[in-house]
């Protein structure tokens, strides 16, 4: 049991930063799903109902393999054109549910029975979400684009 000055939460200066807030990061990250193939990639914007990040990202990959080589290429995307590190990975050892954790967006790569056994998509389905069409990107998504025009939007 955490003791009261531990939390489970990451430190306030590993949220989002202005180079790269959210909606840009939660884009590399379908992006990367997108140039490894994952199917079924989707968008969920959890900012209106809940505070445990802004953004999910969830794939599907084929195989264990290929469930690898999307976490990996999203790491090695994300690292490459935002130089963000995720804060946690979960499930690289079984390669069946892989959370690649980078505290305002979280990325999640199934298998396709883990993703239709947790069903992750329905369990927050009162948030805005949109999928990525087959052979598309983040740049398909109007959900990404208004908040990627809102965040640039001078307040």
């Amino acid at each position: 049991m955490a003791s009261p000055d531990q939390t489970s939460s990451p430190e306030p200066s590993l949220r989002r930063t202005p180079e790269n807030p959210s909606p840009v990061l939660a884009a590399r990250v379908a992006d990367a799903m997108a140039d490894k193939r994952a199917m079924n990639i989707s968008v969920i914007d959890l900012r209106e109902v809940s505070s445990m990040a802004d953004f999910f990202v969830l794939g599907t990959g084929e195989s264990d393999l290929q469930v690898k080589a999307i976490a990996n290429g999203i790491a090695d995307h994300v690292q490459e054109t935002c130089g963000e590190e995720p804060w946690k990975r979960e499930g690289t050892d079984h390669l069946q549910w892989v959370v690649l954790d980078y505290v305002d967006v979280v990325a999640h790569v199934f298998l396709p029975d883990k993703r239709e056994h947790y069903r992750i998509d329905r369990l927050w389905g009162e948030a805005d979400s949109e999928i990525v069409p087959e052979d598309g990107d983040a740049s398909d998504l109007d959900l990404l684009q208004d908040r990627l025009q809102q965040s640039s939007d001078p307040a």
